[in-house]
């Protein structure tokens, strides 16, 4: 982990990487774990490249993605590597014979190796073990969604 990365009061680093090698010998390569979450998910270049330290990562920190695999919609990005994402379905009224609109919000783990994601991109999310009161949830892909709501984003 590179000095740009430290911005916690405690030194960040993976706890699969030995970093305090031996000096002179041996090439200056980036010592990084990461690994393939399985289930035809890549991982993303960042995440091998990247300088990021994050153990709820599911492509370089200490989570197993297992069970549901779900989609959504990101509605709110105001917490730290944690996102909002909202699913929308169908209810059928049995009395009505109809249809009716309902949704869901659920908090899910954004990986700082996902770069550029906005309000309104598709999410595919993959379930893993809790990783904090509501968060049970982590990004595997970010598809681009529709542009935004009224009007321009960015130019």
């Amino acid at each position: 982990a590179k000095m740009a990365e430290q911005t916690e009061r405690s030194f960040q680093k993976q706890p699969t990487v030995f970093l305090n090698k031996k000096q002179g010998a041996g090439k200056k390569k980036t010592l990084r774990h990461y690994f393939s979450v399985g289930l035809g998910f890549k991982t993303p270049r960042e995440a091998i490249n990247g300088t990021y330290v994050d153990k709820k990562c599911p492509f370089t920190g200490n989570v197993s993605i297992r069970g549901r695999i779900l989609t959504g919609v990101i509605a709110k990005m105001k917490m730290m590597r944690t996102i909002v994402i909202r699913r929308d379905y169908l209810h059928f009224v049995k009395k009505y014979q109809r249809f009716e609109k309902r949704h869901k919000n659920m908090s899910v783990h954004l990986s700082p190796c996902f770069r550029d994601v906005s309000i309104g991109d598709v999410v595919t999310v993959g379930e893993c073990r809790p990783l904090s009161k509501t968060v049970k949830f982590n990004v595997l892909k970010v598809t681009k969604g529709t542009s935004s709501k009224k009007g321009f984003r960015k130019f």
